[in-house]
């Protein structure tokens, strides 16, 4: 039996590759710029919450929720009910969550409702991506998608704009397609190849500066992110 002292660097290099190489799409500049406008709101006295946190610690004035505990979630519960009073924070931020949520639209109202009169939401979701349990893994959401998120909760869209280009799109299918190839001819192989081509291509992202502004590339943009206001 392998011990969790063994088992531990291991996850953890291996997380660190995922996050630095494989899935970079919270790393993008329209991410981080988008991020840094929102987070600027955040003055003396302000209260924000991350909806589905994981393992990020944003600003010392967000509150991280996720439904799987951990060193850096300070409440753990599902973002289809959250355990809040209403009109509290004067910002909530969501990276990457909804898709795995069963009822995203239920998740979108009860950010609104935490959410202050005049308060922001950040949204980013994605669009052409492989499936990712975490646990679970349900939806996709188009431009317009999206959109209907937004105002069947009852907010007014800012800004929607594309999160990660067609480059990503198309990197996170491609090595996803390679690695399904190599793990039919032997199961073992999926991680080692998936991790190489991950390594290989990663040259494709640096299209998206080039990609995104096309009138084509809502075909396949990897993502999209949203600020809307209550």
């Amino acid at each position: 039996m392998k011990s969790k002292a063994a088992s531990s660097p291991r996850k953890s290099l291996r997380a660190r590759f995922v996050s630095s190489i494989y899935a970079t799409h919270n790393n993008s500049r329209q991410v981080g710029l988008a991020l840094g406008q929102c987070l600027s709101v955040l003055s003396s006295g302000s209260r924000g919450l991350v909806v589905g946190a994981g393992s990020t610690k944003l600003h010392p004035a967000l509150i991280n929720l996720d439904i799987a505990c951990g060193e850096t979630i300070d409440v753990c519960a599902s973002a289809e009910h959250l355990p809040f009073p209403d009109e509290v924070f004067d910002l909530v931020l969501s990276q990457e969550v909804l898709e795995h949520v069963r009822d995203p639209f239920q998740a979108m109202c009860e950010m609104k409702r935490v959410l202050k009169k005049g308060g922001i939401l950040y949204c980013q979701v994605p669009f052409i991506i492989g499936y990712h349990p975490g646990p679970t893994d349900f939806w996709r959401f188009t431009k317009e998608g999206v959109q209907e998120l937004i105002q069947r909760a009852g907010l007014t869209c800012q800004e929607l704009k594309v999160a990660v280009g067609p480059g990503t799109g198309f990197y996170r299918i491609f090595v996803e397609f390679l690695a399904v190839i190599a793990a039919r001819l032997w199961r073992k192989l999926y991680i080692p190849v998936k991790g190489t081509c991950a390594l290989f291509f990663y040259p494709l992202k640096w299209l998206d500066p080039i990609l995104a502004g096309g009138p084509q590339c809502d075909r396949i943009s990897g993502g999209y992110l949203a600020i809307a206001r209550r």
